[in-house]
């Protein structure tokens, strides 16, 4: 115990000794909490029945069987009045004369903390007063003597049920402020309004869920408090005011926060209308993250729904790569055509890519960067994005710096300039203008991208919102995910986005990410012997191209049973094979027996997507590479998996 609390209650208890009433204190299981020495004087206790934790049941026990309370017939039943008694816990007044001829009052009340407190008064000198009072003054009567008796014991009574009310006063005040404190901590505005719509109450923090309102309304008319805000919701106060319960959503005008309302009669039973009981709550992010798992549950179906497209689909567009690139290979293609089969290519891989992406973005993104030539890439960007434009707007693409390859994630990258050039477009509203992409080595330390065009300019507000899912300048047209899109793939690579407006017109967005040079850890592959494996005649035409193109000689199969019949041919050096496969063996299966015949260089290809189990099963054991894919593709997957 500490030194302060052991002085405490050395001057607590040296306080209670000097009074010359009897003073105990029982807790609510009625065991002794705190008595004086009056108190064991005047009823002679011993010791062990003044020690906090002594039992008010065998205190009374002890009084009874002494004679304290006169004769009795059954000592116990007598014992357990007075308990009862005791635990009902009611303030009380009573005066009695003991055994030995004395009178005491007793005077209880309980606590709020549960028990009671109770003084004992030695009044004998008072009642031979009033003995005395009675025999020298014959002039009063009876009658007066038993009011003025009456009264005195009334008085008294009054007296202990003042103090209690006052102590309850004291308890229901410390009550309301607690509840007040409680309630103005609340991130809501709780309030009441009476039946003519004035606040009677308020928790102050109007302010806080509509900004611009002001804090301290109580008094005031629902309409002056609320402003624009009362247009809104009076019709739904006038339905709360017939007994309607009513909880509504709205956005408020001012701030563009989503605002829930909660309306509750203040009504008991049948009784008349006191008026309404209110709740406004800021939901802005709640609504935000609803609206984001709707979006969730879209992108979820839409990788259902193309799942099972994704193999077919995959496959058409390897053979369109395939035979594009052949075309792109020939010489002396004229101008116009050699561009149209660029674009061809270009847009197939980017379907390629986006086939891939909606069947997998129900599942967690993972980046893919690979060694990339950023000339090349910001060429095909051109190629897709041209196509996109109107006639009266230019498109410029500024690579300031000769840069090596870097390890970049081409999908993600493609993404979010295409997706930023598209704004830009928008954002010139039909009219000519320009729109310029420049990429940049900054510090050694990053890759900067910046598109930036002459149009408008952003607003303060999308300044400030921009990249916030959900945000939109667009009204009904814009999801608000563009450039939230933009902003999560780019930090998921390390990197930084930034909006800002040019100082001679227009905006620019600039993307930084981490300049990271590509390792060539591979030297380009000797000719190998390739076993070829696919079942679509016009795709394995188009793979065996490539193969060729890249100095290999190629022997081809249909399935499983024809391949494996292959598989002992001197000099074979390499497996390509698609994962499925007619019959009733995988390809998956065909490159395990390989393995086991001693086969190094093996690799598999398939158009199912990455959320597949068979993928996935396949990517765990053997390289695997994405259909549609293009000639340098296949290269760098077949030397990385030398």
């Amino acid at each position: 115990m500490a030194l302060a609390e052991e002085t405490h209650i050395k001057l607590m208890s040296a306080g209670l000794n000097m009074i010359q009433q009897a003073l105990s204190i029982f807790d609510s299981d009625l065991r002794l909490c705190v008595s004086n020495h009056r108190y064991q004087e005047m009823f002679e206790l011993p010791d062990w029945l003044v020690q906090p934790g002594a039992e008010f049941e065998e205190t009374i026990r002890f009084l009874v069987t002494r004679g304290e309370y006169g004769p009795v017939a059954d000592t116990e039943e007598a014992v357990r009045m007075r308990v009862d008694a005791a635990r009902a816990f009611v303030p009380h007044y009573m005066e009695r004369e003991r055994a030995n001829g004395r009178w005491i009052s007793v005077e209880g009340a309980p606590l709020p903390q549960g028990g009671w407190v109770t003084v004992y008064t030695d009044i004998t000198e008072v009642k031979l007063q009033e003995k005395l009072l009675q025999a020298h003054s014959e002039e009063l009567s009876d009658e007066l003597l038993a009011h003025a008796k009456r009264l005195a014991q009334t008085n008294r009574a009054l007296a202990a049920s003042n103090a209690s009310l006052e102590e309850a006063k004291r308890e229901l005040t410390e009550m309301e402020a607690r509840t007040r404190l409680t309630t103005e901590m609340m991130p809501a505005h709780i309030a009441h309004l009476d039946r003519d719509l004035h606040y009677t109450f308020s928790n102050r923090r109007l302010s806080a869920v509509f900004p611009g309102l002001p804090q301290n309304i109580v008094g005031l008319p629902a309409r002056e408090a609320l402003g624009d805000v009362y247009e809104k919701i009076a019709p739904l106060l006038a339905r709360a005011l017939e007994g309607e319960n009513l909880v509504h959503e709205f956005t408020h005008d001012a701030s563009g926060r989503r605002i829930r309302l909660s309306l509750t009669p203040d009504q008991l039973g049948d009784g008349p209308m006191n008026g309404i009981y209110v709740m406004s709550m800021d939901v802005t992010e709640e609504a935000q993250a609803r609206a984001a798992l709707a979006q969730t549950r879209k992108r979820e179906l839409a990788a259902q729904l193309s799942s099972g497209l994704a193999h077919d689909f995959g496959n058409l567009l390897t053979i369109i790569l395939g035979l594009q690139g052949q075309l792109a290979r020939k010489e002396g293609l004229p101008a116009d055509v050699m561009q149209a089969v660029q674009s061809t290519i270009a847009a197939a891989r980017r379907g390629g890519v986006l086939l891939e992406r909606i069947a997998t973005i129900s599942g967690q993104r993972e980046l893919r960067p690979q060694p990339t030539d950023l000339k090349a890439l910001l060429d095909d960007l051109h190629l897709m994005a041209r196509p996109a434009l109107p006639e009266g707007v230019a498109l410029e693409v500024i690579l300031v710096d000769d840069l090596p390859p870097l390890m970049l994630d081409q999908g993600a990258v493609q993404d979010s300039l295409l997706n930023l050039i598209l704004n830009a477009r928008d954002a010139l509203g039909g009219a000519e203008g320009r729109i310029s992409l420049s990429a940049r080595r900054v510090s050694d330390t990053w890759l900067e991208l910046s598109v930036s065009d002459t149009g408008c300019g952003f607003t303060e507000s999308a300044l400030e919102k921009g990249l916030d899912p959900f945000f939109s300048t667009k009204g009904s047209e814009g999801t608000g995910l563009g450039l939230a899109m933009v902003y999560d793939q780019i930090t998921l690579s390390g990197g930084t986005v930034r909006l800002a407006n040019r100082p001679q017109g227009g905006a620019r967005v600039t993307l930084r990410l981490p300049l990271k040079l590509a390792e060539l850890t591979h030297t380009p592959q000797g000719p190998e012997l390739v076993l070829l494996v696919e079942d679509t005649d016009t795709i394995r035409e188009s793979v065996r191209e490539m193969l060729r193109d890249l100095g290999h000689s190629v022997i081809e199969a249909a399935s499983h049973d024809e391949a494996l019949g292959l598989t002992e041919l001197p000099g074979l050096g390499m497996v390509l094979s698609d994962i499925n496969l007619e019959g009733g063996q995988s390809g998956l299966d065909l490159l395990r027996k390989c393995r086991a015949r001693g086969l190094s260089q093996l690799h598999l290809m398939t158009a199912l997507p990455a959320s597949d189990a068979l993928h996935q099963e396949a990517a765990a054991e053997f390289p695997v590479l994405a259909k549609p894919f293009t000639l340098p593709d296949l290269r760098a997957a077949l030397e990385a998996g030398a």
